[in-house]
């Protein structure tokens, strides 16, 4: 270790007088630069050899001095010849930006570089692009604002000068050489727009305002409204939509409220032109959303979509594709405008050569109309992509995420002109009048999708119930609810021509069915519903397809699953799975829980949820939520308890309550011991509790337990597992035997569990009256209480206070003290600390201490 420490020490004073001898060397040489050059300035002269090859500029070291820098801007300026602008560039490009950026020298750098951006060299212009990609990669935010703004600054006064000649109409050939570096340009620019929002946070708002402020200024850019030329001006705008044509960086923009509120005050105050400019592609909407001239549109769309998907040997667009791309851009980036309250605000805006301004409705009606105007596509492996820029695939994206924002969606979407639109298909085909629809089935789920997503918010609810406004509805206009359960008849009964035939029907029929369900789940849905009898249509469609699927071959173990069963057969089974599931949500209010009753579909809807449940298809926290609701109502009626026994739900709970208490999963590999529960009921039992709570209301408890005896036997193996309710009194409540206890793993944890669900139990009278009649609950807990003491030699001695003595005492005065607080007093559970941790007193017989009596008001206050 010593000799290497030495010989490492030795190379490093090399290394180290190495270094300082270069260094010496190298700033002597930059003096003598410095000089020539000055003697060069002043005799007007430059001689080739200026520009030494082997100058320390060429050289990367970690910094540059002022005078360097000063020296370098002087060789930048325009004036100077070509080679010795070339040279300062190229020294310019190693050195490091942070040198650059923070020099003095920077103001009149920055200026000569946006000026040299411009220079007709394409070689010279693309050496400054990089030196811009290069400190836009590898220097602070508050550095690169001012790389940026210069970068936006050249774009924007080369859309305004006379040099500048496209236009939509003409097209554009990305090919072209002059056109391929203006998109390097806006390439680079957008680049930095998307990775900005990630640093800008830490750094004063001011300079997040440059940078805001001259990309707005940028896209701006327009001819004066009388210019000959202004209509098919290709703005910078429609460069930007090539490059992004989803808006991603205005996403990001307006992700975070520090950034967001900059953009929309900015665009408020100051660029409101450029709202109307994204507007503009409205007048393209309301023609291609016209029937007349859908199919020119039509054309135009698919032939953009297709060759920006597929063609990629083809690098010219022409004017109506350019336009496609603007339309796709602006569709975007109005839907995120409009999520947020400022954005709201910018709107009525005044459209070019329109006397009507545009509301927020009449966009969202026009991007509406959009879903089922939309031109449809050839069915081809790519149609699928295709979808991401189709009219119909943007909007319902918008739509969608409005939906997602409860705000947004009260403040834009839940107007009746709005539903009206969603809804001018379906009554078009109610009605049998002739529809220009291009995609009919298609358009139908996707209507259906957005009402679905209204009708799952209680303001959503409202309006579809009531419309808009309760009070001056008209009973002449049906409100859409109405609408939506006539069409979901219909389609139940086949009766819609149009439709009939159709392969993707059932999913059709299956969408508005979920639509009708969002409704019906609730109680004030289904007050409305109830005249349709849309549970006898159901009921009805699922006879017809249960009748088909029992002519399905079963599939055959170790198959193929194609070859076993055809794709039709399986779209059987799932249309006879979609309608047990419409139906079995019925159950999910008191008055739909006896419309179910009355299809004779109830055993089968509950196999299908313990089928589903067990498949684990219901994976999200709504859904789980959903079927405990659908249990707890199943339980308040006999028939349903039957069918929740019969289907095996309550054997599958007791079994997975009890390997949770006794056994724990037999899949966890045991790395350490399983920690002490510290809570009465433990965190993994807490679950199973509250599902057998829901599940014994007293009409599932008379039919789960009625005229049954305990088992009571005198041996329990130790692999016995309980498999119904009465087990479940049996081994963890009713413990008067040696053998029951002896057959717990864990007695106290399990006891507790028994004794707590026996305290919710007994809150209702009939149970109370059944277990006390049945079993002698009573008895047989004083009976425990009684053998819980300690022995001394003169007799049974004091009470043990232990968990399960506590619990049992506290049970015991719940059993046989009826009243509220004011006439009875429960004993706590839980000890005090100091020299009496349990004042209240323990019995084993009756009548009970006078304690948990409490004192009678006087009359006086009984009066009050």
């Amino acid at each position: 270790y010593r000799e290497m420490m030495h010989s490492l020490k030795n190379v490093m004073m090399v290394v180290v007088e190495s270094l300082i001898n270069k260094f010496e060397e190298d700033r002597m040489r930059n003096k003598e630069l410095d000089s020539k050059a000055k003697n060069e300035r002043q005799s007007g002269c430059c001689t080739d050899n200026c520009s030494d090859s082997d100058s320390s500029f060429n050289q990367s070291y970690m910094f540059m001095s002022q005078e360097q820098l000063q020296l370098l801007v002087e060789r930048l300026d325009p004036i100077q010849p070509k080679e010795v602008r070339q040279e300062a560039l190229q020294t310019l490009c190693f050195a490091p930006p942070s040198d650059v950026l923070n020099s003095e020298s920077w103001p009149n750098l920055r200026k000569h570089l946006t000026m040299s951006l411009s220079d007709p060299d394409a070689t010279f212009s693309e050496k400054v692009l990089r030196f811009y990609a290069k400190t836009f990669s590898s220097s602070p935010f508050n550095m690169t604002r001012e790389v940026y703004t210069s970068l936006a600054k050249h774009l924007e006064l080369y859309f305004l000068s006379g040099e500048y000649s496209l236009r939509i109409s003409a097209g554009l050939d990305v090919s072209n050489t002059d056109i391929n570096r203006l998109l390097k340009k806006v390439r680079l620019l957008n680049e930095y727009q998307k990775e900005a929002p990630s640093s800008w946070i830490r750094h004063p708002e001011k300079y997040m305002e440059e940078v805001v402020e001259s990309t707005l200024s940028l896209l701006s850019v327009k001819h004066e409204p009388n210019h000959p030329a202004s209509p098919d001006f290709l703005s910078p705008v429609y460069f930007l939509a090539l490059l992004d044509i989803k808006a991603v960086w205005f996403k990001k923009w307006t992700h975070a409220y520090y950034s967001r509120t900059v953009v929309l005050r900015l665009l408020e105050k100051k660029y409101k032109s450029l709202v109307m400019c994204f507007n503009s592609p409205v007048q393209f909407c309301l023609l291609l959303v016209n029937p007349s001239k859908a199919l020119k549109h039509e054309v135009i769309a698919v032939k953009w979509i297709f060759r920006f998907l597929c063609d990629k040997q083809n690098f010219s667009y022409t004017g109506p594709e350019l336009q496609y791309v603007y339309f796709v851009h602006s569709l975007c980036l109005l839907g995120r405008l409009l999520i947020y309250k400022q954005g709201q605000n910018l709107f009525p805006v005044q459209l070019k050569n329109k006397k009507d301004s545009v509301s927020i409705t009449d966009l969202l009606v026009l991007f509406t109309q959009l879903i089922y105007y939309s031109p449809s596509y050839p069915k081809t492996a790519l149609a699928a992509h295709t979808d991401n820029y189709s009219p119909a695939s943007l909007v319902m994206e918008i739509l969608q995420v409005f939906c997602d924002q409860t705000g947004c969606a009260a403040e834009c979407l839940y107007t009746d002109a709005v539903i009206d639109a969603l809804l001018h298909p379906v009554q078009s085909l109610l009605s049998g009048t002739e529809v220009y629809i291009n995609c009919l089935e298609t358009t139908l789920i996707d209507v259906a999708d957005i009402l679905a997503r209204i009708a799952a918010v209680e303001d959503g609810l409202s309006l579809l119930l009531y419309g808009e406004n309760e009070k001056t509805a008209k009973e002449d206009s049906p409100t859409a609810v109405h609408v939506i359960v006539q069409f979901t008849k219909k389609l139940l009964h086949d009766d819609i021509a149009l439709l009939s035939g159709s392969e993707i029907l059932p999913v059709v029929k299956g969408a508005f069915i979920f639509v009708c369900r969002q409704m019906y789940r609730t109680c004030e849905g289904l007050q409305v519903l109830i005249p349709y009898g849309l549970h006898e249509s159901i009921g009805e469609a699922w006879k017809k397809a249960s009748l088909l699927s029992e002519r399905v071959p079963t599939p055959v173990t170790g198959a193929d699953s194609t070859s076993s069963m055809s794709l039709e057969s399986k779209n059987i089974l799932l249309w006879e799975e979609t309608l047990l599931d419409a139906l079995l949500n019925f159950s999910a209010t008191p008055k739909g829980l006896f419309l179910l009753h009355s299809t004779g579909a109830m055993n089968d809807c509950v196999n299908f949820m313990f089928s589903s449940l067990s498949k684990k298809l219901q994976a999200n926290e709504y859904e789980e939520f959903g079927n405990r609701v659908i249990v707890t109502q199943m339980a308040t009626t006999p028939t349903g308890a039957v069918a929740l026994q019969s289907s095996g739900f309550i054997k599958a709970l007791v079994t997975d309550l009890w390997a949770l208490l006794e056994c724990g999963k037999d899949d966890l590999r045991i790395t350490q011991p399983k920690s002490t529960p510290v809570d009465p009921i433990d965190q993994s039992c807490q679950k199973s509790f509250l599902s057998l709570i829901s599940l014994l209301a007293y009409p599932a408890v008379f039919e789960l337990l009625s005229k049954q005896d305990i088992p009571n036997k005198p041996m329990y193996s130790l692999r016995e597992v309980p498999t119904d309710i009465i087990d479940i009194i049996d081994r963890l409540i009713i413990l008067n035997s040696e053998a029951k206890i002896h057959s717990l793993f864990s007695y106290e944890q399990s006891h507790t569990f028994g004794l707590r669900l026996l305290n919710v139990l007994c809150c209702e009278l009939n149970t109370l009256l059944l277990l006390e009649t049945q079993y002698k609950v009573s008895q047989v807990l004083l009976k425990a209480q009684e053998e819980n003491v300690t022995e001394t030699s003169e007799g049974p001695g004091d009470f043990i206070i232990d968990g399960l003595s506590v619990e049992r005492n506290h049970v015991l005065v719940r059993i046989n003290l009826i009243g509220g607080p004011r006439e009875r007093i429960l004993p706590l559970r839980v000890l005090d600390k100091g020299s009496d941790p349990y004042p209240w007193p323990m019995f084993s017989s009756f009548p009970l201490p006078t304690c948990y009596l409490a004192e009678m008001p006087r009359k006086a206050e009984f009066r009050q």
